[in-house]
């Protein structure tokens, strides 16, 4: 009797952990949508923010990623792509669901892949419009992220999200308490100086200085400028992002001016930024830039406040750095004592597997 005793008390507890490995949990999304999904995440859709999923969630997370919308990854940061590659080759095997953006996001591609959670961007949600109701009706829960409003109420439940994803809720509410102290620690000294709002312009420099490219008025870069205390000048012409006109950059006179890039900006004349980007390559192509028309009248040029900074650590939770390098270009005597380039490795080094090397902010006087 005592053994069937013992025996009918282990299968009671092995019953009790298999409740525990997977529950049905409601997330209340970044959209306020509450969502039934069966936590921990066994076969995740990853539409966005791939690094963020794996440093929240650890790189073994990825293990439960059946599906990847690949190009906002290889497509849009080669160089990253090609070092998390390099270290973990299984990562070319997860399959391509395609990208909203370009129109290629499929819905067929993603039914047959049998997730039991698609996790999409807010603006990858927004624009699959009715294709959403397709999934929904198949039975598959979506769950709404979203880094790119550059808010630190969306950052830090974004980051809670994967938290709750991936079964990491400690390891998620230490990031998101990371970035919450580093953000409110560099406003908190803004604020307390209570300095003249710099005229501020930021443009992404893929185009190179031939053309003027996107301009950002209430997200991404712009939501930066604002949050730190800038005059963002695109932001009465710019609702989101787009060019702003030549000559009403010129006639606002901004103090400050930043230029984003990324690893694909190595072509051409545009600004490459990132992953193995020589230092030296970056400063002479942003100096490029200020032989446009007319922008040796500009106060930024002439004092030379001219910037630097890399696209691929925008809309993430490691864009914190990036927040204290615009905050110190913007007012070099509060942050002397920041090195924001060193906060952005340093990232890499206590959560994610790799190791970048290369060029993420630069000044036009190196």
């Amino acid at each position: 009797m005592a053994l069937r005793a013992l025996l009918t008390l282990v299968l009671g507890l092995s019953t009790f952990a298999g409740s525990l490995e997977a529950k049905v949990t409601v997330i209340n999304d970044v959209l306020d949508r509450k969502v039934e999904v069966d936590l921990p995440a066994k076969r995740v859709i990853l539409g966005f923010y791939a690094e963020d999923y794996m440093a929240i969630g650890t790189e073994k997370a990825f293990d439960n990623v059946v599906g990847l919308s690949r190009d906002t990854w290889e497509g849009w940061r080669p160089a990253s792509w090609t070092l998390y590659t390099d270290y973990s080759p299984s990562l070319k095997e997860i399959p391509d669901v395609g990208e909203v953006e370009a129109q290629t996001f499929s819905i067929e591609k993603v039914l047959s892949l049998k997730p039991s959670v698609i996790l999409l961007a807010d603006w990858q949600y927004k624009g699959l419009g009715m294709d959403v109701d397709r999934l929904e009706e198949a039975g598959i829960p979506i769950v709404v992220i979203d880094y790119n409003a550059q808010t630190l109420d969306r950052h830090i439940k974004s980051t809670h999200i994967i938290g709750q994803l991936t079964g990491q809720e400690k390891r998620a509410k230490d990031i998101a308490d990371d970035y919450k102290n580093t953000i409110e620690s560099t406003l908190q000294r803004i604020e307390a100086a209570n300095l003249p709002k710099p005229r501020t312009y930021v443009e992404f420099g893929n185009k190179g200085p031939e053309q003027y490219s996107f301009t950002y008025g209430k997200n991404m870069w712009g939501a930066m400028i604002t949050m730190l205390g800038g005059d963002n000048i695109a932001a009465p012409f710019v609702e989101w992002w787009g060019p702003m006109n030549p000559e009403q950059v010129l006639a606002s006179k901004p103090e400050v001016i930043f230029l984003a890039g990324t690893e694909s900006g190595i072509k051409g004349d545009a600004l490459p930024m990132g992953q193995g980007i020589d230092r030296k390559l970056a400063a002479s192509r942003l100096k490029g830039f200020t032989k446009r028309p007319g922008w040796s009248q500009i106060p930024a040029v002439e004092n030379n406040q001219v910037y630097g900074i890399y696209q691929g650590a925008s809309r993430t939770i490691l864009d914190a750095s990036m927040a204290q390098y615009m905050a110190k270009s913007m007012y070099p005597s509060l942050f002397k004592d920041i090195n924001p380039e060193q906060n952005y490795l340093n990232f890499y080094q206590k959560y994610l597997p790799v190791t970048p090397t290369g060029t993420f902010t630069v000044n036009i006087t190196e």
